[in-house]
């Protein structure tokens, strides 16, 4: 029985070196894994396609890839040739344990000429008949995010350039793993959003309420959101705001001041307050995110608003018979900046019948080629009294983009008109 344990360091240029001009095979192999089409497919047909092409340019009966789990420190079956079941249950293997586990513990390549029970841990490999093994970690940014390997049916002994051409494969495995999960948090962080968003607006006497979410499509989900709530004592919260950043960090960052906000407004009768505790919350249990929040209560003879803002833009307030206006009320700092917490100011502003409050995140005004206020005044034109709803969607016309580059919420209050 022979068993043998490859270095690290394998590459590319060996091969291509290696390559004599009537090796005709050789080059084959290499063309084989490093044809471009494939990266013209999607991520799960590219894993796929790349399999299908490892087995033949290596003359194996299986190949399978196995992508870490970071939380876990485990390998998870995503892809498989020969070994699909394997995929299908969800096969898991810890980090250090058996053969894949061996080589993302020790970030290299292993090969296995004979192997035995005690050398893999999956038994599916041993009912596959599996004789001869070989793998290679995947790498991102210095760090093992995964195993490939190849097997056989019959003992084999795999050369140098076997080693260096599943690296080829393994390299480009990670592009497409890479390119994945960055699709995975997208739909998850859409999917936190989007169950933290309210499915509707609530209904509150006296009031009338719209709003709107569009994701970004080219930053990818954000922290945006918008919140509505009656309290006990009849005032009714109102929030917007605008965790820095993008993908499923941000959403879950999101969420959590989403439900502290929530707490905290039921022991506030006053939104700064809140807002004064949201941030020494941002600051201890959030350190190095940033946030902007809107936070205004409106009267429960919905006769005034009272309004606190964490660095987020100004909202626009509309009238019946006057043009809209930026609302007077004072900018402090956004959460989580540098610095102890500082106490947060409020305004009361007056909220006569038919008017219309209209509260947004800069991803609806801001545009690549011109400064801020021209997008404000642009939203500020595009602002009349009316139906809440029909004020939603006139703004949305008017100024969102059909493929935003940020997340977009806008959040539309209006109080009812005299019968």
């Amino acid at each position: 029985m022979t068993r043998r344990h490859t270095g690290t360091g394998a590459t590319l240029l060996p091969v291509i070196q290696g390559v004599d001009d009537g090796s005709d095979e050789r080059l084959r192999r290499i063309e084989a894994l490093t044809d471009t089409s494939l990266s013209q497919l999607d991520p799960e047909d590219m894993l796929d396609e790349l399999l299908d092409r490892v087995r033949d340019v290596l003359r194996t009966d299986t190949a399978a890839l196995l992508l870490l789990d970071t939380h876990a420190q485990q390998l998870v079956a995503t892809a498989a040739k020969g070994l699909e079941k394997e995929v299908r249950e969800g096969f898991r293997l810890s980090v250090g344990r058996g053969f894949a586990g061996r080589i993302a513990a020790e970030k290299r390549p292993v090969t296995l000429d004979d192997v035995r029970p005690g050398d893999v841990v999956n038994p599916l490999l041993l009912e596959a008949g599996i004789r001869s093994l070989l793998g290679v970690p995947l790498f991102a940014g210095g760090e093992v995010i995964g195993v490939l390997h190849v097997g056989c049916r019959r003992p084999r002994r795999f050369t140098s350039d076997d080693v260096q051409l599943l690296q080829l494969a393994a390299d480009r495995a990670t592009a497409a793993a890479q390119v994945r999960a960055s699709s995975i948090d997208r739909t998850a962080a859409l999917a936190l959003q989007r169950s933290l968003l309210p499915a509707r607006p609530p209904e509150a006497p006296g009031v009338d309420i719209a709003a709107r979410y569009v994701p970004g499509h080219d930053a990818g989900v954000g922290g945006d959101w918008y919140d509505v709530f009656a309290l006990p004592s009849g005032w009714l919260g109102v929030v917007i705001g605008d965790v820095s950043g993008h993908g499923l960090r941000s959403a879950v960052v999101m969420g959590r001041l989403r439900s502290a906000l929530r707490a905290y407004s039921l022991v506030c009768d006053d939104p700064a307050e809140a807002l004064t505790l949201l941030d020494r919350k941002m600051h201890h249990f959030e350190a190095g995110n940033l946030a902007t929040v809107l936070y205004a209560m409106v009267s429960p003879d919905r006769q005034t608003i009272r309004i606190s803002l964490a660095g987020h833009l100004r909202p626009v307030l509309a009238a019946p018979g006057q043009p809209a206006v930026i609302a007077e009320a004072p900018v402090d700092l956004p959460l989580g900046l540098g610095g102890r917490p500082q106490r947060r100011r409020h305004t009361d502003l007056p909220f006569p019948p038919g008017a219309v409050l209209v509260c947004y995140t800069d991803g609806l005004i801001e545009r690549r080629d011109e400064v801020i206020d021209v997008g404000i005044e642009r939203l500020r034109a595009a602002v009349t009294t009316g139906p809440a709803e029909q004020v939603c969607a006139t703004v949305m016309a008017s100024l969102a983009e059909e493929r935003p580059g940020d997340d977009i919420a806008l959040l539309a209050i209006g109080r009812a008109a005299p019968a």
